[in-house]
């Protein structure tokens, strides 16, 4: 069976059996801050296991995109080197909400594995936690699996964090074969790759306390996971993931590029296995909106991206290239995740441009390691240096090995992978804003009622109240805290669009509850403020009450947003996919796929059709209907994101603007007033970014303009129809005048080193001038280009003291082998405090806190260089 029919056959399988069929989430998880990425199947369901969501149904099925690099579930270093490790991976699972157990899954499970895929079941093994007698007596008298094939194993326990569901768990093994090294499950040789582990069986039955003890679940369920990529290989019985039917045909256009012809010495090769794996998970993470960046999720990107490039190198394939192997995995993935397809040239772009990026980091890291090289006392480079180049410049710590070795050089492994272990303990630190936060733990029976789509104002009843993250009874004047209320006008941060300010004030009126901000905390609007008068209680009879005038402002940006993104569509091409958007009162931003700037003509051309769609004034249409039937019917949905059974249409325009949207909007869209674009720029490869204005502040922005334009016409004394011509003359006077200005300072640089040349004195057959000047570094750079023409064979260093100094230094090129310019800059500084640097032939330094030594300092230049070349 090839991999996309096993894919199908299990999604088959389940939907048989009473399950829904859930498409795979984003790898960026919603709602989670726990997780850098989607690491399983069960990440989307994960508030339905804990009983903190309820979906209308109780069986569910996927196949999950999973990404395993970075954080606790880091599979990078392994990939291309280990059988069964890829970075991007997909994930089958079939998942219980208090539904069916045990015996169902496990039954389940052996007949798709036995019957389905017609698996040996003389070669299957299961492992167990020594107390689950009742999968063991299941495996063994209900599927009849010899005693010996059902192992007891301690690490079979499974827990979502230190506290909440846990269970034990059973993991199915396939024997590949006495020709592969490796025992069964258990055994002292268990880690081998024979025995190979493709589906665990996790059952949630239990609900951990602080204190460590286990009560049974009221609803216990079931989350299984199976990687399809380790099946589809024990399927089509081949060893190893990478010759797996999808795989083979991304290895064959890696082995391509790196000229290699032979299919297997292409399947051994761990750098083409790390350059399709690599391309494959950068594909999707861009898909979902991941972009190469220095923090977080785009670091990893960046990481992943760089490391398939660096292996690259190692087969000789010069040029960029990864961006020409997105193609083919959105040819093969493509039938199972369309956002492949309609993001392909993004992605592409994305790639090609952090392609680009790194072969600018090769070259100024190389720059770099050959100043570090030059200034070896030994024949080691130290692991410090090592890291900077990597964690500064990005030049991976093999390739700077790779360098020394050509050199005949040696490099500090451990000092460089204890700056790794400290960087890694920063990192740690610093992903403590991934830690579960308040909106993660807030548990309550109740389910808000959100009234905010008619009202602006609710009488309620308040049903929960937080301080520090502990629910309290009361919340005292002057204390923050966050509110939960039965019902809410309080529309909460979602879909880009900014959570709702306002009040929530007691009946009587002796309590007022400011709200700051609405957040969203599984079925619950938290509302984030400060008690400003008397206190709140919990079940206390309240008015809530937004800020109208702000929501307002807020609904204009938002109905705005979404015919501005479907005229850019209209504009540039129906590639153009939301990767972003923020919704706020002052104004509307909004980031979208597109592989190069809008032209201003364009621009305004989007301006107008949203314009003109405004003035038509044309009824919003909000329909509730399943999910199914409005993707049937044009709306649009972000790719990767999860969406409910039944989801809100929002039409504008007449079917101009069809979209899924839980936002509030205008209901007619002549209320929006005006739109007005303001800017327009690129973010990242591949994703442009506009900001807009709708309303009086768009009203605001053209008065504005108004008097700047006014303010222009006094200035250069023109009316309105003549300004761009008068302001085009005023700024051609204006270059003419600064070139007459350059011309000048030319000549005086000129004029300046032919005074300053009879300064200079011989040392070693080297001319050494060292001279205070008055300039900035740019004129001295000019004056030392002039010394250095004159001079011949020359060391000139200029300095000039102000408050802090400035120095140059330049180096004829015949010299700079014995004089280096980067060393005499860093000379001259450490005597007055500045730092700076540059390359072999000119260098420079600025600040310091020493300008009176500056004299004392260059007198000492001629003598710092006799030293450096005598002998």
């Amino acid at each position: 069976m090839r991999t996309d029919e096993i894919r199908a056959a299990y999604l088959d399988f389940f939907d048989q059996r009473g399950h829904r069929v859930v498409p795979s989430s984003s790898l960026v998880p919603a709602n989670d801050p726990t997780l850098l990425f989607t690491n399983s199947g069960m990440v989307q369901f994960k508030d339905a296991l804990t009983g903190r969501e309820k979906l209308s149904y109780r069986r569910a099925a996927s196949c999950q995109r999973c990404v395993r690099a970075g954080g606790k579930h880091n599979d990078l270093e392994n990939v291309g080197y280990t059988a069964r490790h890829q970075t991007m991976f997909e994930m089958l699972g079939n998942f219980s909400f208090g539904d069916y157990f045990k015996e169902d899954a496990i039954t389940w499970a052996w007949e798709f594995v036995t019957d389905v895929l017609a698996l040996d079941r003389e070669r299957i093994w299961v492992t167990v936690h020594p107390t689950d007698d009742e999968a063991r007596d299941l495996w063994t008298r209900r599927i009849g699996l010899p005693t010996d094939r059902v192992v007891d194993h301690e690490d079979n326990f499974w827990a979502m964090g230190d506290t909440g569901p846990c269970g034990p768990d059973s993991e199915l093994f396939y024997d590949l074969g006495a020709g592969i090294p490796g025992g069964p499950p258990g055994s002292a040789d268990e880690d081998g790759d024979r025995f190979s582990e493709f589906w665990n069986l996790v059952f949630p039955q239990f609900d951990r306390s602080a204190d460590g003890e286990l009560q049974p679940l009221a609803a216990p369920g079931v989350d299984t996971g199976m990687g399809l990529e380790r099946i589809a290989a024990i399927v089509q019985g081949v060893p190893s993931n990478y010759e797996t039917d999808l795989f083979r045909k991304l290895l064959g256009h890696v082995a391509t590029l790196a000229g290699i012809r032979d299919e297997r010495t292409a399947i051994a090769n761990a750098s083409v296995r790390v350059i399709a794996d690599h391309v494959r998970a950068a594909t999707f993470l861009i898909a979902d909106g991941v972009l190469p960046g220095n923090e977080d999720r785009g670091y990893v990107l960046r990481r992943i991206i760089r490391r398939g490039l660096r292996h690259g190198h190692k087969l000789d394939i010069t040029g960029s290239f990864l961006h020409r192997l997105v193609a083919p995995v959105v040819e093969l993935m493509g039938d199972a995740y369309p956002g492949l397809v309609t993001q392909a040239r993004a992605i592409e772009s994305a790639v090609e441009d952090e392609e680009g990026r790194f072969a600018s980091t090769l070259r100024s890291g190389m720059a770099e390691l050959d100043r570090a090289i030059a200034d070896l006392d030994g024949g080691t480079i130290p692991g410090e240096v090592v890291f900077k180049l990597y964690d500064t410049f990005g030049f991976p710590a093999d390739l700077t090995a790779d360098v020394a070795r050509e050199r005949g050089l040696n490099t500090d492994h451990e000092g460089f992978e204890r700056a790794m272990d400290q960087q890694r303990a920063r990192g740690r630190a610093a992903a403590s804003r991934f830690d579960a936060n308040l909106e993660q733990n807030i548990r309550l029976d109740s389910e808000v009622t959100f009234s905010g789509y008619t009202d602006a104002h609710s009488r309620t009843t308040v049903v929960g109240l937080f301080k520090d993250g502990a629910e309290v009874d009361t919340l005292e004047t002057g204390v923050d805290g966050v509110v939960v209320l039965e019902e809410t006008p309080f529309y909460a941060e979602a879909g880009g669009q900014i959570g709702d300010q306002g009040e929530i004030r007691t009946v009587e009126g002796a309590g007022c509850f400011e709200v700051a901000d609405t957040k969203r905390g599984g079925e619950q609007h938290l509302h984030h403020g400060k008690v400003s008068e008397g206190a709140l209680h919990r079940g206390d009879v309240v008015v809530a009450s937004i800020d109208r005038e702000r929501r307002r402002d807020i609904v204009l940006n938002h109905s705005a947003t979404h015919l501005m993104h479907a005229a850019l569509r209209e504009v540039l091409g129906t590639h153009v996919e939301q990767k972003g958007s923020l919704v706020a009162a002052d104004r509307l931003r909004f980031d979208f796929s597109h592989p190069k700037p809008v032209t201003s003509a364009e621009l305004r051309r989007i301006g107008e059709i949203v314009n003109e769609r405004i003035r038509d004034n044309t009824e919003t249409l909000v329909e509730l209907m399943d999910f199914d039937k409005a993707i049937a019917k044009g709306a649009m949905a972000l790719f990767g994101e999860k969406y409910a059974d039944r989801v809100r249409v929002l039409t504008m325009g007449n079917g101009f603007s069809v979209e899924l949207c839980g936002g509030t909007h205008v209901p007619r869209t002549g209320d929006i007033g005006a739109f007005h674009i303001v800017s327009e720029e690129g973010i990242a490869a591949g994703v442009r970014r506009v900001e807009a204005l709708t309303g009086r502040h768009a009203l605001n922005w053209f008065l504005d303009g108004e008097h700047e334009i006014d303010v222009v016409a006094d200035v250069v004394r023109g009316r309105r129809g003549e300004l761009g011509e008068k302001v085009t003359q005023l700024a051609d006077r204006t270059r003419a005048l600064q070139r007459e200005v350059d011309d000048l300072d030319a000549k005086l640089a000129a004029n300046r080193g032919a005074d300053l040349a009879s300064r200079a004195v011989d040392v070693n057959g080297i001319r050494v001038l060292a001279a205070t000047v008055d300039g900035d570094p740019k004129s001295m750079k000019t004056t030392i280009d002039n010394l250095r023409d004159r001079l011949g064979d020359a060391v000139v260093v200029l300095g000039h003291a102000g408050d802090t100094v400035s120095l140059v230094v330049g180096v004829s090129s015949t010299v700079a082998d014995r004089v280096n310019a980067g060393e005499a800059v860093r000379f001259v500084g450490d005597q007055v405090g500045a730092r700076g640097g540059g390359r072999a032939e000119m260098a420079q330094a600025g600040g310091g806190d020493r300008p009176d030594k500056l004299n004392e300092a260059l007198d000492s230049v001629a003598d710092w260089v006799r030293e450096r070349t005598t002998g």
